[in-house]
């Protein structure tokens, strides 16, 4: 009984370290900070992100809600790029704007470029303008 309690709070413990495994601390300023909504071209349906300066994303897209850990570079590279490295750790298995559904664990690497204004970025599969998807919005106030 006693190794059945030890081996249940070891694995709580476990699933509790996996959430914030790969989360990196921001610092306060740093853009990518907020709540940011992307819609599909058609209208049809949006994705909003809640990121946190602790590392840690709350995802909402059309039936999915989804965790994620991530790291992302401090300041952009020479040509406006930040490196940015996102593991989804929680999804409720429902699907998401595209009709997917995510699989939690997988480490996906992208780059965003923002725009002056600081209320928008690209999100690019590498350094580069030519394979993106954007705009991500950012959402004032509160509300998601």
């Amino acid at each position: 009984m006693k190794t059945r309690v030890v081996q249940a709070v070891l694995a709580m413990l476990l699933a509790v370290a996996g959430v914030t495994a790969g989360a990196a601390q921001l610092r306060s300023d740093h853009p990518i900070i907020g709540t940011w909504r992307i819609t599909l071209p058609d209208g049809s349906c949006s994705e909003t992100y809640r990121i946190r300066a602790d590392g840690t994303t709350l995802v909402f897209s059309h039936e999915e809600v989804a965790e994620s850990t991530f790291v992302i570079t401090d300041q952009p590279d020479k040509n406006g790029f930040y490196k940015e490295v996102d593991t989804i750790v929680k999804d409720n298995g429902k699907s998401d704007c595209t009709g997917e559904i995510t699989q939690p664990g997988r480490a996906v690497t992208n780059y965003l470029q923002f725009h002056p204004s600081g209320d928008m970025f690209l999100m690019c599969v590498e350094r580069s303008l030519d394979r993106c998807i954007g705009p991500f919005v950012r959402v004032r106030g509160s509300a998601i």
